[in-house]
């Protein structure tokens, strides 16, 4: 799970969950299209509360240049400390993957 300088303001950071690389087809939720291939040199990130997460779905494609950590591990608050899963939902697989 990727942390990422904000599109909009990077000295903010935030950190979202890959949903495409470059050359997926993935289907957008409330973006400008429908559909979008992610350029060469992108992701498509998301937040794990669709529709109220400030993600791809709001900027588009992120340039690998944005990214600048990953997260492994939940610390605050100590009742949540966990280590997170790379899971991605099942409906939230790009549509189409690019062969290399």
């Amino acid at each position: 799970i990727p942390c990422l300088r904000s599109p909009r303001n990077p000295e903010q950071k935030i950190i979202k969950r890959v949903i495409a690389l470059e050359g997926d087809i993935v289907k957008t939720i409330g973006y400008k299209k429908k559909y979008v291939k992610v350029p060469h040199g992108h992701i498509w990130v998301e937040g794990d509360h669709h529709g109220h997460s400030f993600d791809s779905n709001a900027f588009g494609p992120v340039s690998l240049g944005l990214l600048h950590a990953r997260a492994t591990h939940i610390l605050w608050p100590p009742h949540r400390w966990q280590k997170l899963q790379p899971v991605l939902p099942l409906e939230r697989k790009p549509l189409h993957r690019e062969q290399d």
